[in-house]
């Protein structure tokens, strides 16, 4: 028998998402999402520009995944 290892999942790739994919993927409207980020319960926003914000894709999986554990 080979003596086999599991890899660990590889490091997460840090991508910026903008507001249009943040929603799709919380599920959420702007106003709430801004809403939960000045209650501190949702990552907060990069600015990008004068007129443009970002989230980083990786705080915001990791936000998704803490809520389906809440719900465990």
């Amino acid at each position: 028998m080979s003596s086999q290892t599991i890899d660990p999942a590889p490091p997460t790739e840090h991508r910026i998402l903008r507001r249009a994919e943040v929603e799709a993927k919380t599920g959420f409207k702007r106003a709430h999402i801004y809403s939960l980020m000045k209650e501190g319960k949702f990552p907060k926003a990069l600015r990008l520009g004068v007129r443009a914000v970002g989230w980083d894709s990786v705080e915001v999986e990791q936000w998704i995944a803490e809520r389906l554990r809440e719900r465990c």
